[in-house]
């Protein structure tokens, strides 16, 4: 087979020079600084703090439940985690604390192994985090697709709403008129005045009522016990061996990548609300020191928050880390000093926020009739099955791996049909036959090539022209050499001509070393 012939480069013209990946550009637009400078900018940061921190309270505590733990595992892990990542965290104003997808992953080994290896799974996931941020896992978001975006972003909002649904079933019927009223004051209340969140003033008018006309309904207090003592450090109780690490190793690598796939899209989608761009590396090892921190205090562990995230950034208006730092001091001056104060307010209050939050959270144009018909049926199938995931499994990072994966399938499916080979009769030789291949070659769109050509009926000598086509894997250069085989079977000469630099050099180093016989 004669050796393919490749031609000269041309020139190219110098990169245009880009930010690096993770430039802190949000830091720069919305510092810290600027708000401490601004009493209008500071109010709306620390009242998006205390809502975010009274949201966390229930939630904290039935994440709690999930994982099998102390109501105070959870809130502790939510007060650590959101002082620490905002300090060293890469997304301002973004919130982290214990979440229902961590809870999730860890629940197996505290119901089997109790709260010490619990403990020691958090540490070792956090250093997991520290380990893959440092290695640059965050750059992989680049390859997540906007319909997946979409459907986790959706799907969100949909899970945040069926949270709320067991606080509305077999409650007294005095919920649903304040969950009502809770609903009416956050609607109406943002087109009076901006002054104060609406969340903060639902809580409050509505925790007000509860107590004066002393009805009865359930209440924050209800969701279990709330600490009266500060967090403590502490080293877990485990056995330093290499069996308890084999125990340990796989759901702290889990709980590893789900917070950081959570944390990352969160942290996006903060990046779209805020028109900012954030550091993800630094959120990824972030989240890492912040769970190895939260660990040795004594804390479940967790990642980010999309619906506090929501509610301190889209409804509050908050932007700097002096929100995310003080949800988690306004968090354990609540649940340690003003416990009981706090344990009054009712749950209808925080269900109609955290309805409202679902309500902006989900992008309602991507469901819009007229969006679905101009939309390919491809990308609709996406975010579907990016939704159908997440909502059926009720862990997020499930469902965005399986959007990933349609996606994915689906690119090659279509890219695979753009390849083409053509036989060009212009050719000044009687013994001569050319080939252009044109398009992308890859495992995909490679396997039917050898069909393409007429092995009996051509002449003696087979040119094919590569020079508007790319050979992308070893799949590629097999085919090439079945094709060569079939025709040198028959006497038959082929010369390859027109490859790139980069597909000769794969072509060059694999050719002839794949196939049978060769």
């Amino acid at each position: 087979m004669t050796e393919p012939r490749v031609p000269e480069p041309a020139s190219q013209p110098a990169p245009t020079p880009v930010p690096a990946f993770g430039a802190p550009e949000a830091d720069e637009a919305h510092g810290v600084r600027q708000a401490l400078k601004s009493p209008r900018r500071l109010k709306t940061e620390v009242l998006g703090g205390l809502v975010v921190a009274l949201a966390l309270i229930p939630e904290a505590i039935s994440f709690s439940i999930i994982a099998g733990v102390d109501p105070r595992l959870g809130l502790f892990a939510s007060v650590t985690m959101a002082i620490t990542i905002a300090i060293v965290g890469g997304r301002p104003a973004m919130i982290s604390a214990a979440t229902g997808a961590v809870a999730l992953v860890v629940a197996p080994i505290a119901r089997e192994h109790g709260v010490d290896y619990l403990i020691a799974t958090v540490i070792l996931a956090g250093l997991l985090q520290i380990v893959l941020g440092v290695l640059g896992v965050a750059r992989l978001m680049r390859f997540i697709p906007r319909q997946v975006m979409v459907g986790f972003v959706n799907s969100l909002a949909i899970l945040i709403f069926l949270t709320q649904i067991p606080h509305l079933i077999d409650v007294p019927w005095l919920v649903y008129p304040l969950t009502v009223a809770g609903l009416v004051l956050l609607f109406a209340l943002p087109k009076l005045t901006q002054a104060v969140p609406a969340p903060l003033v639902t809580i409050v008018v509505l925790t007000i009522v509860v107590v004066v006309a002393g009805v009865s309904v359930p209440t924050v207090g209800d969701q279990g016990e709330l600490p009266d003592s500060l967090p403590t450090l502490l080293v877990p109780n485990v056995p330093w061996t290499w069996e308890t690490l084999q125990l340990i190793g796989p759901f702290a690598l889990a709980m590893a990548l789900v917070g950081i796939i959570e944390s990352l899209l969160t942290a996006k989608l903060v990046d779209d609300v805020t028109d900012t761009h954030s550091n993800k590396t630094r959120e990824t090892w972030g989240q890492g020191m912040a769970n190895v921190v939260t660990g040795f205090f004594g804390g479940m562990g967790g990642c980010a928050m999309i619906g506090q995230t929501m509610i301190n950034v889209k409804v509050s208006g908050a932007r700097t880390r002096i929100s995310t730092f003080l949800a988690g001091v306004f968090l354990l001056v609540l649940v340690v000093g003003l416990g009981d104060i706090v344990g009054l307010i009712p749950m209808a209050a925080l269900v109609a926020v955290m309805i409202m939050v679902s309500v902006a959270t989900l992008d309602w144009h991507s469901v819009n009739p007229r969006t679905l018909r101009r939309m390919p049926l491809s990308e609709t199938g996406v975010m579907v099955s990016t939704m159908v995931v997440t909502v059926a499994t009720g862990n997020l990072a499930f469902g965005v791996l399986t959007g990933v994966v349609v996606a994915a399938l689906l690119f090659v499916r279509r890219i695979a049909h753009f390849t083409s080979v053509t036989r060009l009769d212009a050719s000044d030789a009687d013994d001569e036959r050319v080939y252009a291949v044109e398009g992308e070659l890859f495992f995909a769109s490679s396997n039917d090539l050898i069909y393409q050509f007429d092995y009996s009926g051509d002449p003696t000598n087979i040119v094919i022209d590569m020079s508007r086509a790319h050979v992308w894997d070893a799949s590629t250069v097999a085919a090439l050499d079945a094709v060569n085989r079939k025709y040198r079977a028959r006497g038959k000469t082929v010369t390859i001509i027109g490859m790139n630099p980069d597909s000769f050099s794969r072509y060059d180093r694999l050719a002839g070393r794949l196939g049978e016989g060769e």
